[in-house]
């Protein structure tokens, strides 16, 4: 049985817009995320919740809890207060959703200062973790509407996409500040957003470091491969997609730790506070089981930045074709055997996998320079990812093909800006 509110008037109206202060969206910007998220079916599908819902599908929980906060900014608690109940029921799990019903029932009685305004409790340690959690939800709430509010440019990638090969069919790009993970499908005419999600990061923030340090690394990385669920633990949820941390970046920095999954919550969690894991990405499991049905391990990459650039894609052709008359070089010196060219490209703390240096893999590049016979090289599929931080990285993928052979490597290589010169400072074959 569900209690409604009575039509708000006087000091309920006016406890419903203390309520969410500095938290709701305005109705235009609510317009305008609703169309920027039409083309997600699970989102669509959110917008107008019925009491009989029998599909619980990714984004739908997030987008019937924002529905229900629009009901409160424009006075309509009754309406709200039945939403809210239904999500309620619909997800038990979810916090927001059990305290957007309380708060709705108090104000009945009393105004509502904040969300979740309820009495303190004498000091105690249980008061004490009643005060964070709810500030912790508070946050998550925040955290929610900002990203609705602040919703990407039409048609806009992030700036780390310069160009992605068709056999990355998906991306997916991490903003921490907005605690926001952007799923991207390749199409023939270039990155197409086509679901976003709450994401939570380490407890202690961004920017790993070592093992244990409980922060969530910044970089671009690449799945690895798709941890069956029935082998993990509770803790883990829907399942888990490890990323390859640390990479070779990370590892030229010194950097440890290992275990940086993207993974699910718990059967009695929906979602987790915005600094949550010890380092990992958690999103809720409907929205990772949306994207475990997607996305294809070791060819989509992941990029975690500490808050996303967004740019047209035109604006990067310029750094792209630049970079791809650098890398054009690098091949007519490997076509052409040209071994002292060839060095030059390659940074005089260059490692490979095993850690091989640069003297050893000098013979690897005879060889395989050797083995072309005059041969053209072709580099196929090819994929360019730019980081920058303390300095400019591009991440390279490509197929290694000799003219007239039907197949070769997949080889990845990392570049660094020193100077005006790109130079390599990794390379290994990945397929």
């Amino acid at each position: 049985m569900f209690v409604h509110l009575s039509a708000p008037s006087g000091h309920r109206a006016a406890a419903a817009a203390l309520w969410l202060a500095g938290l709701l969206l305005a109705s235009s910007a609510w317009a305008q995320s609703q169309k920027a998220r039409r083309a997600t079916p699970s989102a669509a599908a959110a917008v107008a919740p019925t009491a009989a819902t029998t599909a619980l599908r990714d984004g739908q929980a997030e987008a019937r809890l924002m529905a229900v906060y629009k009901l409160v900014a424009e006075g309509r608690s009754r309406e709200a207060l039945v939403q809210a109940e239904n999500l309620a029921r619909d997800y038990p799990n979810f916090q927001l959703a059990q305290l957007a019903v309380g708060d709705l029932l108090m104000s009945r009685t009393r105004p509502i200062r904040h969300l979740g305004d309820v009495a303190p409790e004498p000091d105690s340690a249980r008061s004490i973790q009643a005060a964070t959690t709810l500030a912790e939800l508070r946050n998550e709430s925040r955290q929610r509407v900002d990203a609705q509010r602040s919703r990407p440019p039409a048609n806009s990638v992030p700036a780390q996409f310069l160009e992605l090969a068709p056999r990355s069919r998906h991306a997916i790009a991490v903003d921490a500040s907005r605690s926001r993970l952007y799923l991207f499908e390749n199409t023939p005419k270039g990155l197409q957003l086509i679901a976003d999600y709450y994401a939570s990061v380490g407890k202690l923030g961004i920017e790993k470091v070592t093992e244990g340090d409980q922060r969530t690394p910044l970089g671009v990385y690449f799945i690895t491969s798709r941890l069956d669920p029935g082998t993990l633990k509770d803790f883990y949820g829907a399942g888990a997609l490890p990323i390859n941390y640390p990479n070779p970046l990370d590892q030229s920095r010194g950097k440890t730790g290992s275990g940086i999954w993207l993974h699910g919550t718990p059967p009695d969690q929906f979602a987790r506070a915005p600094l949550a894991s010890d380092g990992c990405l958690v999103l809720a499991n409907p929205d990772l089981e949306r994207i475990l049905r997607t996305v294809e391990p070791r060819s989509t990459p992941v990029v975690i930045a500490r808050q996303l650039q967004w740019v047209q894609p035109h604006s990067v052709q310029a750094e792209r074709k630049s970079f791809e008359a650098v890398l054009n070089a690098w091949r007519n010196a490997k076509t052409e055997g040209d071994m002292k060219r060839l060095l030059g490209f390659y940074a005089p703390d260059f490692q490979s996998y095993r850690k091989k240096p640069l003297d050893e893999w000098t013979q690897v590049l005879q060889a395989e320079a050797r083995a072309l016979r005059g041969r053209e090289l072709q580099l196929k599929d090819k994929s360019y990812l730019r980081w920058t931080d303390s300095a400019d990285t591009m991440v390279v993928t490509f197929g290694e093909v000799a003219e007239g052979a039907r197949t070769g490597p997949v080889k990845r290589q990392y570049w660094t800006r020193r100077g005006q010169h790109w130079q390599i400072f990794f390379e290994g074959v990945i397929g």
